[in-house]
């Protein structure tokens, strides 16, 4: 069954790229068309659509439950099986958040519920375990926890091994409370090594990912536009911080003379006409790689230098942000 779900999870996460740039341009466009004054009134009456090719952690989980229904003939009860998770990304006390109550029901103020990934309960000869699948984090291959830790529990994998950053990754059930799965991960670089704990969980299906999850994503300060091959590897995109002065992206491809990676500003993008035909041609090697229409991250990347010089939008959108930070931090 996970070399089944294995070889469609591959080919997905080749033809879904992860997107967090065209809900942000919704999201300004749905505002400016509103009558609403501020963006601080507008946006608890915004409703996130998701739409198909577009997808963020939450669009990405949807596809995925949808593609793995295709295994019901041979796995009868996969479909009724499957749910989409919430997760808690940086716990900070790992013993009070999951003693406190056996849900995260008393989190709810204080937790930002920014990741989604999708689950199958299983049991295999008695034992409990669960499968679980995060393409919104670039991992084409099932991952299975035991509880007892025994096989088939993946434990420690290598999810990227880049020349200058390594990420390694593992999922165990928490030994105080089965209803989390924690997910560790260790990120090197040179001989510098750092760890990061989430917390996932897995009791019931998380119904309010579009509410709560993809709304969350809308004003969080780091988009990006990301290409995978069929491992799950980075191939191509662009990606950039939210910030209200020297604004610029990261944008990298391959290309005839290997890997290319670019820092440009926005501010070149503002008028078409005046874009360096180097840049433009960079930008179409990218465009192709990422699989889009002719034209279009050329157009995405106006329409974001626009958003970008939008100096009293972005103030605003980033002062939603850093509430929503307090918030989940109990200020």
């Amino acid at each position: 069954m996970v070399a089944k779900a294995e070889a469609i999870l591959s080919r997905l996460v080749v033809s879904e790229n992860y997107d967090s740039v065209n809900n942000f341009l919704t999201l300004y466009d749905s505002y400016m068309a509103s009558p609403d004054q501020t963006l601080k009134e507008f946006f608890p009456k915004y409703n996130p659509p998701i739409r198909a090719h577009k997808h963020t952690c939450v669009g990405l989980g949807l596809e995925v439950m949808k593609r793995l229904k295709t295994l019901e003939k041979d796995y009868p009860g996969i479909t009724k099986s499957m749910m989409l998770v919430s997760c808690d990304e940086n716990i900070q006390d790992l013993l009070d958040y999951t003693t406190s109550s056996p849900g995260p029901q008393g989190f709810l103020i204080e937790t930002e519920k920014d990741h989604v990934m999708v689950a199958i309960h299983v049991r295999i000869g008695g034992r409990q375990g669960v499968f679980l699948s995060d393409l919104g984090y670039h991992i084409s291959r099932v991952v299975t926890v035991m509880a007892d830790r025994c096989y088939p529990h993946t434990g420690w994998f290598t999810q990227s091994d880049e020349p200058h950053c390594r990420k390694e990754y593992n999922y165990q059930f928490n030994v105080k409370n089965s209803n989390y799965v924690e997910w560790h991960e260790r990120e090197t670089r040179g001989s510098v090594a750092k760890e990061r704990l989430s917390l996932i969980y897995i009791a019931r299906a998380y119904l309010t990912a579009v509410n709560v999850t993809e709304k969350r994503n809308l004003v969080w300060d780091l988009r990006s536009l990301l290409a995978r091959d069929p491992k799950g590897r980075l191939s191509a995109g662009i990606y950039f911080p939210l910030k209200l002065k020297d604004q610029q992206f990261t944008m990298f491809f391959d290309s005839t003379n290997g890997k290319q990676r670019k820092k440009l500003k926005f501010d070149t993008f503002l008028e078409l006409q005046k874009i360096p035909d180097e840049v433009v041609s960079e930008v179409e090697q990218c465009n192709e790689q990422l699989r889009l229409r002719d034209g279009e991250l050329l157009s995405t990347l106006k329409r974001l230098a626009t958003i970008m010089a939008d100096q009293e939008y972005m103030t605003e959108l980033l002062e939603v942000n850093d509430r929503i930070v307090q918030l989940s931090a109990g200020n």
